[in-house]
């Protein structure tokens, strides 16, 4: 059997390989849904413990990843929903601005626009321009159409147009 195959059940020999492959995708949306480290941390752990407590077989690396990104997504959908998030408050910011590291200002402020969509918008966004999935793969791992995602980026450029240009329409 080639890495590859090996890679499409979830055996104890391969965990390591899929976290290793998965674990930046996985964080980064947390992180981006979520907005707190800790709570992603524990997003980023309840999603691999799922994947390792369940053995399943999936028919290809695109249906993995795409499994992935619901799981995760779902985690943090159900993380707001939760009797202990509506009973806890964070003593911290939900994000800490000297922890991220950007090239320039621009770059920020590209950020700071991204992060402030609402996350069916914000998730699109770095599902396509950060993690370069195309339109039909994250309809699959969205569960949306691909008439949806077209959507969904094109209400993401409009306001982030509108953010980053102060709201002037050129």
């Amino acid at each position: 059997m080639d890495r590859h195959s090996s890679l499409l059940t979830n055996g104890a020999d391969s965990i390591n390989d899929v976290v290793e492959t998965y674990s930046p995708l996985v964080y980064k949306i947390a992180r981006s849904n979520l907005r707190d480290v800790h709570d992603a941390d524990d997003i980023y752990q309840d999603v691999f413990l799922r994947y390792i407590s369940k053995p399943r077989t999936f028919e290809s690396e695109e249906h993995r990843k795409a499994w992935f990104i619901r799981v995760t997504i779902n985690c943090c959908n159900s993380f707001f929903t939760s009797s202990w998030k509506k009973k806890t408050m964070s003593l911290e910011d939900d994000v800490k601005e000297e922890d991220l590291v950007f090239e320039d200002d621009r770059h920020q402020e590209i950020h700071e626009a991204v992060m402030s969509l609402p996350d069916k918008l914000k998730n699109t966004v770095i599902l396509f321009y950060f993690e370069n999935m195309s339109i039909s793969e994250i309809a699959k791992a969205m569960r949306t159409t691909e008439a949806s995602v077209k959507m969904r980026l094109m209400r993401a450029r409009k306001a982030l147009k509108l953010d980053l240009e102060g709201g002037e329409d050129k």
